[in-house]
């Protein structure tokens, strides 16, 4: 059995999908790899998700650590950003095999299109 902030996990592997499973918390990570986002520009890169669920795929992601979120009061308009955390960045290879795996997917078995 394995234990993270608070739950149990019956293995490892989910342990990892509880953590980043779910359909956006990996596009969400994979849009931070290259660097700090502002909301608006997360929700420029993922047009289909919902700003409800954007902000609570953030929180829960900040609460387990993996994502820093720093927001700006010191001018209007309020300014908030978001990052990986040095333990977020640990997923950076898992994210892009996953990420590598899509582009294989599409341009290797019957079915698939990529569109740039």
């Amino acid at each position: 059995m394995y234990h993270f902030k608070g739950k149990e996990y019956p293995c490892c592997a989910s342990l990892t999908m509880g953590i980043i499973g779910g359909k956006w918390k990996t596009v969400i990570l994979f849009h931070l790899i290259d660097g700090t986002l502002r909301y608006s520009e997360l929700r420029k890169q993922m047009p289909t998700v919902t700003e409800r669920t954007l902000s609570l795929q953030l929180k829960t992601l900040e609460e387990d650590g993996i994502v820093k979120r720093k927001v700006y009061t010191s001018k209007p308009p309020l300014k908030v950003e978001y990052s990986l955390t040095d333990f977020g960045k640990t997923l950076i290879p898992l994210i892009k095999s996953i990420a590598d795996w899509g582009v294989y997917v599409v341009t290797e078995k019957k079915g698939g299109v990529l569109k740039n």
